[in-house]
């Protein structure tokens, strides 16, 4: 399929709407290999005091682990933008990437004309993500919190 004879509206949701399900995949996944984690931290055996004081680091390491995830799905959409010629080089696609994604809105980048809808697709995916590491970094907190007040 040759991106460049279909309309922009039907191109960019050809184009978009497969990322949107990749990322949100993608996103889901990481965010359950990185609450395996919390729990095996959290779990019963986590009853001597060294891995109950390893609590305190848990919320700032899953929200490391949370950035990369959102990092690497912005790199995704770039790669998109770069391919399809909607950017000129990798720099500013992510770049333009990370800014739709966070509705950051003040990076000076337009994408091409024809896949100007691709990027406000971008920011609803973005508003998916981050919606669900708010959910998820949520119920981290409501796992944690019990555990770090009967550390001390």
């Amino acid at each position: 399929m040759n991106p460049t004879t279909l309309t922009p509206w039907i191109a960019a949701w050809l184009w978009s709407l497969p990322l949107l399900v990749v990322t949100v995949v993608i996103h889901a996944f990481g965010l359950r290999m990185i609450d395996r984690r919390v729990a095996f931290v959290l779990d019963g055996s986590a009853r001597n005091r060294l891995l109950r004081m390893a609590s305190w680091l848990i919320m700032p390491v899953v929200a490391f682990c949370a950035t990369i995830l959102h990092g690497s799905e912005g790199a995704i959409w770039a790669a998109a933008y770069f391919l399809l010629g909607a950017l000129p080089d990798r720099k500013s696609a992510m770049l333009y990437s990370m800014n739709a994604m966070t509705a950051y809105g003040h990076v000076d980048l337009q994408l091409e004309q024809h896949w100007q809808l691709m990027g406000a697709l971008e920011a609803l995916n973005g508003l998916i993500l981050f919606g669900l590491t708010t959910a998820f970094l949520f119920t981290v907190m409501q796992k944690v919190w019990p555990r770090l007040n009967s550390s001390t």
